[in-house]
Parts: C-alpha cells; sequence; structure tokens
C-alpha cells in the first residue's frame, strides 16, 4: 500500500518540481499580463525596449554576480565599484582628451573601465581566496572605500564628462542596430557568453562544484584559489561593461551613481532561481530575474499603483520572499 501510494504521488511531485523550475518564467508571464490590464501601453515596442534598456545594466552585472553566487560567494561592492569606475573614466577621458584626440580618449576609456573592473575583481579573488576572509566582510569593505574614493575625486560634487567627448560617445547607449538599443545587444550577448561559459566550459563545472561543496572539489584536484579569483575577475568585467555603457547615458558620476545596484543584481540572480547557498543556478534564470524586476519597477511607473519612491522596498520584499522558498535548499 505505502508504495502505491508512493507511485501515485510521483507524477504530482514531478510537476510540481517542474512548475518550480518554471517559476520565473510562469512568473515574468503572469507580470505582463497584469501590466497589459493595468496599462494599454504596457505591451507596445517603445516600452518593451524601454524595460530591456533599463535591464541592461544591471543584468550584465547580474550576469557576473551569478557566477560568484553560485560558487558560494557574495559582492556588496559591484554599485560603489560602478560608481568609482565611471568616475576615473571620465576624469582620464577629459584628461586624454586635448593629447590624444576625442575618438582616441573615448576608445582606451572604454578598454579603461574594463581592466579597472577586471583589477578590482581580482582584489576581491586574492583577499577572499588567499587571504581567507569572508566575501560579505571584503566587499562589504570596498563598498565603503569605492564609494569614499569617488567623493574624494569629485569633492562631494560631480565629475561631468566633456559636451565634445558626450557628442562622440553618446552613440555607445543611445544609438540601435536594427531597432534594438546597443546596450541590450551588449546584454544579450554577455548573457549568451555566461550561459556558455557556465555551461559548456571545464571552468563552468568547477564554479558549480566549489559552490556545492568546496572540500570535495579540493580533493577532487579543483584548483579552488584560482577559480574563485577568476569568479571575482569576471564579475568586475561585467561591471566594467556595464559602467562603460552607463557612462554616456547621463556623462557624469556623482557619489549617487550606482546606488542599490548591488541589491538589484543580488535579487535579479535569487529570483532567476539560483540557490543563495550556490552550487546550483543559470544565466537563462538570472536575465529572466532581471527583466522581472525591471518589469515590476515599470508596472509601478506606469500604473501608480504605489510610489515609485517604493520599487527598492519591493525589490526587498522579493528577495526575502524568494530565500524563504529558496530554505532548504541547495
Amino acid at each position: 500500500m505505502p508504495q502505491e501510494r508512493a507511485d501515485q504521488a510521483a507524477p504530482a511531485r514531478r510537476l510540481w518540481n517542474r512548475l518550480h523550475g518554471q517559476g520565473p518564467v510562469i512568473g515574468l508571464v503572469l507580470l505582463c499580463i497584469a501590466g497589459m490590464l493595468l496599462h494599454e501601453n504596457f505591451a507596445t515596442y517603445d516600452n518593451l525596449m524601454n524595460v530591456l534598456k533599463n535591464t541592461s545594466f544591471i543584468g550584465i552585472i547580474a550576469v557576473g554576480m551569478c557566477f560568484v553566487i553560485i560558487s558560494g560567494g557574495i559582492d556588496l561592492s559591484v554599485g560603489s565599484m560602478a560608481a568609482l569606475i565611471a568616475g576615473v573614466v571620465i576624469l582620464s577621458m577629459n584628461a586624454m582628451a586635448p593629447s590624444f584626440g576625442m575618438l582616441t580618449a573615448v576608445v582606451i576609456g572604454m578598454l579603461l573601465a574594463v581592466l579597472l573592473g577586471a583589477l578590482f575583481g581580482l582584489v576581491h579573488g586574492l583577499l577572499i581566496s588567499k587571504g581567507r576572509i569572508e566575501p560579505f566582510i571584503v566587499t562589504l569593505g570596498t563598498l565603503g572605500i569605492f564609494r569614499a574614493y569617488l567623493t574624494y575625486f569629485s569633492n562631494g560634487g560631480a565629475i561631468t564628462l566633456d559636451n565634445d567627448l558626450s557628442d562622440i560617445y553618446g552613440p555607445v547607449y543611445y544609438a540601435d542596430l536594427a531597432g534594438v538599443p546597443i546596450p541590450v545587444l551588449v546584454f544579450l550577448l554577455v548573457a549568451l557568453l555566461g550561459g556558455v561559459i557556465l555551461n559548456r566550459t571545464a571552468y563552468g563545472r568547477y564554479v558549480q562544484a566549489i559552490g556545492s561543496n568546496e572540500q570535495v572539489a579540493q580533493y577532487a584536484a579543483v584548483d579552488v584559489h584560482r577559480i574563485k579569483i577568476l569568479t571575482y575577475m569576471l564579475l568586475g568585467i561585467c561591471v566594467g561593461i556595464a559602467t562603460l555603457l552607463y557612462v554616456p547615458r547621463l556623462g557624469s558620476a556623482s557619489p549617487t551613481t550606482g546606488l542599490l545596484w548591488e541589491l538589484e543584481a543580488i535579487a535579479a540572480v535569487i529570483v532567476g532561481g539560483t540557490v543563495l547557498k550556490g552550487g546550483a543556478g543559470s544565466i537563462t534564470g538570472t536575465v529572466v530575474g532581471a527583466v522581472l524586476l525591471s518589469v515590476i519597477g515599470n508596472i509601478l511607473n506606469l500604473s501608480s499603483i504605489i510610489s515609485v519612491y517604493l520599487n527598492s522596498a519591493v525589490q526587498g520584499f522579493v528577495i526575502i520572499a524568494v530565500a524563504f522558498i529558496q530554505r532548504g535548499r541547495r
């Protein structure tokens, strides 16, 4: 009799597991239906592109954050890191333009953004792996350090890009290809590469193995220190790419730039189904999670259900709710 009951319950359990795995996609579909019912402009092409364009910065960072969380780590500094990179890049472009020319200054500045991201990620990786300091402590410390240095460089105000440089740099954010904005195309490319790296390379398997059980990974001859360092460098590169797309949007950096980006990136990753304790997750889920959070904000903006100032509160509630659902999962 017990075996018969177990056999009867098996299909229902498989259906529940399948629905649980598709939860972010189902949630996104339901949100889109709600958006269409609440506001007539929600389903327009322009609004869709606007949502994806706004998602691109956090989405790119979330792809890197997905690797870090799967490996069992966390990075609380990505917003401050982006702000400091933006400030240094603008200062560098303004200084180089008279000597090297406008276009060369823009190209070097864009490369500098990626290099700075990789360098900051390298420092994080070394402190966490070789220094044996908890990721939470390391990135909480650099969160304050990055933003303090930006405030120092800007003297408490804003660092502004030269107007002539803005005209040359602007298309990186404002141009489109076949009707699709450049930031959206870059986001999709980064997500595609991230998915290939995570699912089709030995490095991706090592990241998942370390997050699942670091000691077992060490016994299996995985170079845990090197993989962790590379993972934080990968996140830093993603922050650098997001920042080089973000700079031409406003043409300035201030102490409030990138505020709470870490919250949005982490929320996108765990809403997308990645286990907060590490060991399992997907880039596809992260992309869906990032879009889902943007759709929530878009619906709130269009429908005025609640104040837009409460968007971060909504994201915070979503993080807590998903973490509650994930409790007990590896």
